[in-house]
C-alpha cells in the first residue's frame, strides 16, 4: 500500500506542528505544537478561541491598575489559555515562549517560565504537557540550566551556531530548535545558494549538530525547525524530531514517493569535552556573522510581534 511521505516520516522523527492553528493541528495530528507571539497573534482571528479571546478581555477590563500592565497580564492569560487548549489536542507538548523582550536578562527568563508552568498548573495542564521556549542567548543558556535542575523542560530556540547548540545541550536543555531555512536565507542574501540540498547550509549544521549530540551521548533532543521546503525536511529524515508548518505538512501529506532515512544516530563515544563557558560562547558567535546577526534579528522579530500582541489587547481593552 503507497503511504504518504509524512506517513513515513513520523516513523523516522516525531512531528511537531509549527502552528497556533486549531482546526490543522486537530487534522494533521502532530506529536507536539508550540505557541509564540506570532502565531498567538494569528490564533486570536480563528473563531476557535472567541470565547476564551472574550472571557480574558473581560478580566482584563474588571482588573484595576495601569492598563499596559493589564494588557500584558491578559496576553500571558491568552498564552497559556491558547496552549491549554492545544495540549488537550496533542500527545505530547506545547512549547510556550517566555517574553522574547527579556532574551539578556536571567533572571527575568527564569521567572517568566515558572509563573508561566504556574498558570498552566492552574489550567489543569502539568509541566510535563509543557516545554518553555527561551531564546538561546547566553543568559538563556544560565536561565535553563536553572530551570531544568528545577524539572522545568526548556526548548533553546533561534540556534545557528555549533557552540550555541553545544552550550544549551551542556545545560541540560530538553530540547534545541535548529532554524533551517534561516540560515540558508542568510547565505543566499549573500550570494552564496547551495548546489544541492546535500549543501544547504542549513541541513549541513543540523546534521553536524544531531551527529555531535550522538557522539557526545547527550539526550538533548535536536529539532530541526524553520523550513523552506519539503526538500529541507526529506534531507533531515530521522532527526529526533521535526517541526513543520501546516503547509509544508499537507504538502508532505499528498506526496506518494519514497522517503529514505538520512540521519541514523552513532553509537555514543567517550568524549573529553572542556565545557563551554561565556567567555568561549561570546568568542564564538562574534566569529559567526551568519549566527550574529540571526540571533539578534529572530529574537527582534519575537519582540516585535510580543509588543504587536499587546497593544492589540490593549486597544480590545479600551474599546
Amino acid at each position: 500500500m503507497t503511504r504518504s511521505k509524512l506517513a513515513q516520516l513520523r516513523e523516522l522523527s516525531v512531528v511537531v506542528a509549527d502552528t497556533g492553528d486549531y482546526d490543522a493541528i486537530k487534522r494533521l495530528r502532530p506529536v507536539d505544537c508550540t505557541t509564540n507571539p506570532t502565531l498567538v497573534r494569528k490564533a486570536l482571528d480563528l473563531p476557535v478561541y472567541a470565547g476564551l479571546i472574550e472571557r480574558e478581555l473581560q478580566w482584563g477590563r474588571a482588573q484595576a491598575g495601569d492598563r499596559a500592565e493589564v494588557a500584558k497580564a491578559v496576553v500571558d492569560r491568552l498564552t497559556i489559555g491558547v496552549g491549554a487548549m492545544l495540549a488537550e489536542l496533542v500527545p505530547g507538548r506545547v512549547s510556550t515562549e517566555v517574553d522574547a523582550d527579556q532574551a539578556h536578562d536571567t533572571a527575568a527568563t527564569i521567572a517568566k517560565a515558572r509563573q508561566f508552568i504556574a498558570m498552566y498548573a492552574a489550567a489543569g495542564v502539568p509541566r510535563d504537557k509543557v516545554l518553555i521556549k527561551i531564546a538561546a542567548t547566553w543568559a538563556g543558556v544560565e536561565a535553563t540550566r536553572v530551570l531544568q535542575a528545577e524539572g522545568i523542560d526548556c526548548n533553546l530556540t533561534l540556534i545557528f551556531n555549533p557552540t550555541q547548540a553545544l552550550a544549551c545541550s551542556e545545560a541540560g536543555a530538553f530540547l534545541i530548535s535548529p532554524f533551517v531555512g534561516r540560515i540558508l536565507d542568510w547565505y543566499v542574501a549573500h550570494g552564496q545558494a547551495p548546489a544541492s540540498i546535500d549543501e544547504d547550509p542549513g541541513v549541513r549544521f543540523v546534521r553536524g549538530v544531531y551527529a555531535e549530540f550522538k557522539r557526545r551521548g547527550s539526550p538533548t533532543v535536536v529539532m530541526g525547525a524553520s523550513f523552506r521546503s519539503t526538500a529541507q525536511i526529506e534531507a533531515l529524515a530521522g532527526c529526533d524530531r521535526l517541526t513543520i508548518s501546516p503547509d509544508l505538512l499537507e504538502k508532505l501529506d499528498a506526496d506518494l514517493g519514497e522517503l529514505p532515512r538520512r540521519l541514523v544516530p552513532a553509537a555514543a563515544e567517550a568524549v573529553d569535552v572542556t565545557p563551554i563557558d561565556q567567555a568561549r560562547f561570546d568568542a564564538d558567535m562574534a566569529a559567526d556573522p551568519m549566527a550574529t546577526e540571526k540571533l539578534a534579528t529572530g529574537i527582534d522579530a519575537f519582540a516585535k510581534d510580543l509588543q504587536a500582541l499587546r497593544q492589540r489587547i490593549a486597544d480590545e481593552l479600551a474599546a
